[in-house]
């Protein structure tokens, strides 16, 4: 039977106090509704249809969500009324799971056991809560049976008591849901047409229901306002650390470290504090992250040290390497084996052989430098001439000297040696001096401006 989701992403989230519709809030390196998302492709749906305002249309086309069939909804009102928007693009002969696109905490294996309770029935996922406050309450009868489902707003005295409660994620066949939405009414509270209310009818019509109890509570947990976008965004680290501790990699805190990408560690990783990790993350094995550091889209060889408070973006590093503290590596880079980039060194679109020592206070920009190369402090490639870019080339065993300023577009042959100091305007030959300063001057009788008095 073909399996088809409906997301839920209408809402207005007003208690997020915020231009940018709630579901489109990111939580880690997504949109929750991403996430949400994910989760159904996870299950291998065969269509998704994710139900939005139009004012949302946009923003939902920029998700880049392929094959997604977007469902307006006209008007807000309600679940159940959402959900009846995309049933005349459902099959009658498919099996329809609803989730919920601002609970992006509910996980792969949970929604594999609604699937797995069949399409004959109305299954619920539930969890119990020790504060229950804002979800519908899961009413049962005198032999434990479901028999219904009371919004809290709705909910009397005594089923506010009551912690079971409802996820937001319903499956039942086409066939089961279609004539349960039909009977649906507005008579409550809010004046909606409730999406749990088919419980009851379920009850009534004699469909059987079932229930599924979430593994850990945590994965019912809606998103409502920034507060809950927080604990959610936690949450997910959370999960996300422990995955990578399993795998053999060594976090100093977990709870001050921040997965916000896609993220494959080799053994015997160290991680420390405050890291964050975004886009698409590699490290190789045996990898030592300080603390502060931040990497984004960065491949990591073997054994590379990155210490503290580095930022590396766009960027492949080899092994052996050892990188900061305090270093920037740009977009465009590429650092082969050995190499040693220190504090305050930034690299931008270059390419450093293997061995080069670049070990504090330099710049290198748009180069590309051989092997065993050595960068003095305060060295720089001239690279921008106010219009264009342009690049410089340096040969291997290359040693630039402290403060020295090579203007490109610029060769330095293999070899050469630049005085500290220099000015290097003109290629350079390979197994020379080359020396680019002026000339030193004393001038006698000279006398220092005065400091100007006080009035």
């Amino acid at each position: 039977m073909p399996l088809e989701v409906v997301v839920l992403a209408a809402g207005h989230g007003k208690r997020m106090r915020s231009r940018t519709p709630k579901v489109f809030h990111n939580v880690l390196d997504k949109p929750m509704l991403a996430h949400v998302i994910e989760v159904a492709r996870q299950a291998q749906a065969d269509r998704i249809h994710t139900v939005v305002r139009p004012q949302m249309l946009e923003l939902a086309r920029q998700l880049s969500a392929d094959g997604i069939n977007w469902v307006l909804q006209e008007e807000p009102k309600g679940t159940g009324h959402a959900v009846l928007q995309a049933m005349p693009d459902i099959s009658q002969d498919s099996h329809v799971l609803v989730l919920n696109g601002d609970a992006p905490l509910i996980m792969h294996e949970t929604v594999a056991s609604i699937l797995a309770k069949g399409s004959n029935s109305l299954v619920v996922v539930t969890a119990e809560l020790q504060d229950p406050s804002g979800y519908g309450r899961i009413v049962r009868d005198h032999e434990g049976l479901v028999c219904g489902i009371v919004e809290d707003r709705d909910a009397s005295f005594s089923q506010r008591k009551v912690r079971e409660v409802n996820s937001g994620a319903i499956a039942a066949s086409a066939r089961v849901l279609q004539p349960l939405l039909d009977q649906l009414n507005c008579s409550n509270a809010q004046g909606e047409y409730y999406l749990t209310d088919i419980v009851g009818l379920a009850k009534q019509a004699g469909v059987k229901v079932q229930t599924v109890m979430a593994k850990d509570p945590e994965e019912v947990l809606g998103v409502n306002d920034r507060i809950q976008l927080a604990q959610a965004e936690r949450i997910l680290a959370r999960r996300r650390a422990e995955s990578l501790m399993k795998q053999g990699v060594t976090l100093k805190d977990p709870s001050r470290f921040d997965p916000r990408g896609k993220i494959n560690a080799g053994i015997d990783c160290s991680i420390d504090v405050d890291v964050v990790l975004e886009g698409d993350v590699t490290l190789g094995e045996g990898v030592s992250i300080g603390p502060g550091c931040v990497l984004r889209d960065v491949e990591v060889g073997d054994r590379t040290v990155l210490r503290e408070y580095s930022v590396i973006e766009s960027a492949k590093i080899g092994s052996d390497c050892s990188i900061g503290p305090i270093a920037r590596i740009r977009p465009g880079s590429v650092l082969e084996d050995e190499v040693s980039v220190g504090n305050f060194v930034e690299v931008k679109a270059s390419k450093l052989g293997r061995g080069v020592r670049a070990n504090h206070l330099a710049y290198i920009g748009d180069a590309e430098l051989g092997s065993d190369v050595n960068v003095g402090a305060g060295a720089i490639t001239c690279n921008f001439d106010g219009a264009s870019k342009h690049r410089t080339v340096i040969g291997d065993n290359v040693f630039i000297g402290t403060n020295c300023t090579m203007v490109a577009p610029l060769s330095v042959g293999s070899g050469a040696f630049l005085a500290a100091g220099s000015t290097i305007t003109t290629d350079v030959s390979g197994e020379v001096l080359a020396v680019g300063r002026a000339r030193q001057r004393e001038i006698s009788r000279w006398t220092p401006p005065q400091r100007r008095k006080k009035t």
